[in-house]
């Protein structure tokens, strides 16, 4: 049996990665908002090609690829963070274990941990291109250089 130090112990080494976890329940929200935001735009812009009420169809075209771009490079960042928050979350279990049932599992705690820091900084790399890619869509103003390609 365990005494209660040990089980408060173990509490106080599954603290630090629950912070992480913080960060990444964070990241997965504000991913979460952009990705919704993506879907609404191309929803947007798919109704107006249905309705063929459109100037610019090449142009909502070509859009339409960089929102799908973007909406796959949301899904990985958002895969990585998965990732992250189990590798993480295994680290909490296995830190709570090794003093609470006395498991040979320290062994594994920092792999788990240093998988969970990697898959985090990978995903924000791939969120650091998806800001780029949303950057680099915008037109500031330059709309009205584009000829109308609606059929009278």
């Amino acid at each position: 049996m365990t005494s209660l130090g040990a089980i408060s112990h173990s509490i106080q080494l599954a603290v630090a990665p629950v912070f992480m976890l913080t960060a990444v329940a964070s990241l997965l929200g504000a991913l979460a908002t952009r990705l919704a935001r993506i879907i609404d735009r191309a929803r947007t812009l798919e109704e107006k090609l249905e309705a063929e009420d459109i100037r610019h169809e090449l142009e909502i075209h070509a859009e339409l690829k960089r929102l799908r771009d973007r909406g796959r490079v949301v899904n990985t960042s958002m895969i990585l963070l998965t990732l992250s928050a189990v590798c993480i979350g295994a680290t909490v279990m296995a830190l709570f274990l090794v003093e609470t049932v006395s498991l040979r599992t320290n062994l594994i705690v920092p792999w788990t941990f240093l998988g969970g820091v990697i898959f985090f900084v990978l995903a924000l790399l791939v969120f650091l291109v998806e800001t780029l890619l949303a950057g680099r869509g915008l037109n500031f103003g330059r709309r009205g250089r584009f000829k109308s390609t609606k059929r009278p």
